[in-house]
């Protein structure tokens, strides 16, 4: 494969007079640029490199596109900032050993946010290219404000949608489409009473988001981030590690950039879901016997804002044989199932946690001994809610909960 460098180039709406004389005099200068059929048509004759269009899918094809063009002045045609959502951050992610020269146009985000006049580092912003947009939902607050870069123009309509179905109908719509360029148009209204047909749209646009109060729906209180969802937010049948253990659990097993967490014997998902809401980057994986439950976890994901939960529906530990290293453990269910903890603990990254869950005595003996075999952590959690009892009242216990915690 060729070690010469591949320049990847940012253009925008505005077309080839928005680029600036870097970029121009670099795509005067290849031999061959790579780019859509909307891109390559913004290049005027005096750039004569052949024009090739992008192949689809793009990640199969970039081996053998590097490698017919090997030796020559390569540059490829991103929308606005490659490494932003762009080809630009796959080249570097799909071929680590390409060098990369990147050539930046101002990200559609950045445009929306000059345009509308707010600070961009107040703003959320995700994408629905390609993927669930339901994981909007995991940042939905009052007064916060998201850029959603849309897959078409059949995404706004899905969004106000959601807002509607979450509690936010009052949060106020723009549609910005063609950002800089000649063509460029901004369509406003609120989630509720959204009725811009698609055909008054471009494909070309991105939705801005001012989330207004969640009270305009009852049973639809705002979502915090931080563990400790009330019990309520979940579909369950009991099995539901409870509102204050489960931010004592998340906070032990401690959320972090990329990680990967197994939610062993899932239930509810509850742990595999705040576990991914309290880190965008984090992913987890929850593995669970029973294929009514697992089907539970899909649909509390969804509801709150993080699709891509990972659920395996089988038992522990045959389960876990093909799954990627994880870099922390929850048992929450089938500790006392022979070899569960043994495979967790062999699987576990060096540095990971793996955090146990015992409401049994039986479970709660186990975690015991493999303490004094392993060390950690022991804590009981005992918890007890308020209750009427006539016209009194009284604290009525939850059933205690050990836990153990190791780090590898």
């Amino acid at each position: 494969m060729s070690t010469r460098p591949v320049t990847v180039v940012g253009i925008g709406a505005d077309g080839w007079d928005g680029l600036a004389a870097t970029s121009q005099a670099t795509l005067r200068a290849a031999e061959v640029v790579v780019g859509g059929k909307r891109h390559l048509e913004y290049l005027p004759a005096d750039v004569r490199a052949e024009r090739v269009p992008l192949p689809a899918p793009l990640v199969p094809a970039l081996p053998g596109l590097l490698e017919a063009h090997a030796g020559r002045a390569l540059c490829l045609l991103a929308s606005g900032d490659p490494m932003f959502y762009g080809i630009g951050a796959t080249l570097a992610r799909e071929l680590g050993q390409v060098r990369l020269r990147v050539l930046p146009h101002p990200s559609s985000a950045a445009l929306a946010c000059a345009k509308l006049g707010w600070p961009a580092e107040d703003v959320e912003v995700l994408s629905a290219v390609g993927r669930p947009l339901a994981a909007v939902r995991a940042l939905l607050a009052p007064g916060r404000r998201l850029l959603v870069l849309s897959a078409g123009v059949d995404t706004p309509a899905a969004l106000a949608s959601l807002l509607v179905d979450a509690g936010y109908g009052a949060s106020r719509l723009a549609v910005l489409s063609q950002l800089g360029g000649p063509g460029q148009s901004v369509v406003t209204g609120t989630a509720t009473g959204w009725d811009i047909a698609p055909e008054r749209l471009d494909a070309l646009n991105l939705v801005a988001v001012a989330c207004g109060s969640s009270n305009d729906a009852a049973g639809a209180p705002p979502r915090s981030r931080v563990a400790g969802l009330p019990d309520e937010a979940y579909e369950h049948d009991g099995q539901l590690t409870k509102r204050e253990v489960r931010a004592v659990t998340l906070a032990r097993l401690g959320p972090l950039p990329g990680q990967l967490l197994w939610d062993v014997g899932g239930g509810a998902g509850s742990i595999g879901i705040e576990w991914m809401r309290a880190e965008r980057s984090a992913r987890a994986i929850a593995i669970e016997e029973r294929a009514d439950r697992a089907e539970r976890i899909v649909g509390n994901a969804a509801a709150l804002g993080v699709p891509d939960l990972q659920v395996v529906t089988g038992a522990a530990p045959d389960a876990l044989k093909e799954l990627p290293e994880p870099d922390a453990v929850f048992v929450g269910g089938g500790a006392t199932d022979p070899g569960v903890l043994d495979a967790c603990w062999d699987a576990l990254r060096p540095g990971g946690r793996l955090v146990v869950n015992a409401v049994t005595l039986q479970t709660e003996a186990l975690v015991v001994a493999r303490q004094g075999e392993l060390g950690g952590d022991l804590v009981r959690l005992a918890i007890s809610h308020t209750a009427a009892v006539g016209g009194f009242t009284v604290w009525r216990p939850l059933a205690p909960v050990t836990q153990w915690t190791l780090i590898k």
